[in-house]
């Protein structure tokens, strides 16, 4: 059974760090793309960051140049390092695996954890 399962996330002022994990288990992890979504009260969810099952990765414009996603296939973990963060990445952050290949499609998600950053 698949399961995704977040942490590191917390509160933090502006302009501080933290970086959130995510461990998949139930999962061939290092053929899936891998991505983190984040959803703001009243907002519809919104990737920040996905990295290819190649480590290929890309960002939301609002995070380039303060957030980095990593994948680590050994643990079945991936990361997203966030530095200078500011109030509006307040959010619940999600994990997802994505795999997509000869007409086989699976997604999943975890259950979330909570961003907040003061000003």
């Amino acid at each position: 059974q698949a399961q995704l399962v977040e942490s590191g996330g917390g509160l933090v002022q502006s302009g501080g760090s933290l970086r959130l994990s995510c461990a998949a288990s139930g999962i061939g992890f290092s053929f899936y793309h891998m991505g983190w979504y984040r959803q703001a009260p009243g907002k519809e969810r919104e990737l920040v960051a996905a990295i290819t099952s190649g480590g290929s990765t890309n960002y939301a414009d609002s995070v380039k140049g303060r957030f980095t996603i990593s994948r680590d296939n050994a643990k079945n973990t991936v990361y997203l390092q966030m530095n200078s963060l500011k109030p509006e990445d307040t959010a619940v952050y999600y994990c997802n695996a994505h795999y997509n290949h000869n007409d086989i499609r699976r997604d999943y998600w975890g259950q979330g954890t909570q961003v907040t950053v003061s000003s």
